[in-house]
């Protein structure tokens, strides 16, 4: 299986072409048609209103993370009315010295018809994080914090 994405950039003559000026906002396209406008970081001369690749990132993994979740839920037969997870990815210096988005730390809250056992939701959380496709292709440290 294949997935792709599109990014598109455009200078604007009305911006100097400089490390400082250049404008950080671009298009993504994926391969079903939807497109966002991303911009870097507002730390990196970025957009604070428009999505960033380290916020995408998170989200990747954080959508990932309940994907997994819910079909796992769904085969022990346990049914969820409502999921909803916040999710906080860190940038710092990782053991090489480089600046990477060293850990996920995601925070579900979950509503079910009827509560599992505490033993249950472990197992779920366990499974969900180790069958992830996004947090098994990636060096980054995801945390699962559950507060139900």
């Amino acid at each position: 299986m294949q997935y792709t994405s599109t990014i598109t950039w455009k200078h604007h003559g009305d911006t100097p072409f400089n490390a400082k000026t250049y404008d950080r906002t671009h298009e993504l396209q994926f391969g079903g048609g939807s497109t966002i406008t991303a911009s870097s970081a507002p730390e990196f001369l970025g957009k604070a209103e428009l999505p960033n690749p380290e916020e995408l990132f998170t989200a990747s993994l954080s959508s990932c993370f309940m994907l997994t979740f819910l079909y796992l839920a769904a085969m022990k037969g346990l049914i969820i009315d409502e999921y909803a997870a916040e999710a906080v990815g860190t940038l710092a210096k990782n053991s090489e010295g480089k600046m990477a988005m060293t850990e996920v730390v995601i925070k579900p809250r979950i509503t079910f018809q009827e509560q599992p056992q505490p033993a249950v939701l472990e197992d779920l959380f366990k499974k969900a994080h180790d069958n992830c496709f996004i947090s098994s292709s990636v060096k980054t440290k995801v945390t699962v914090q559950a507060g139900f």
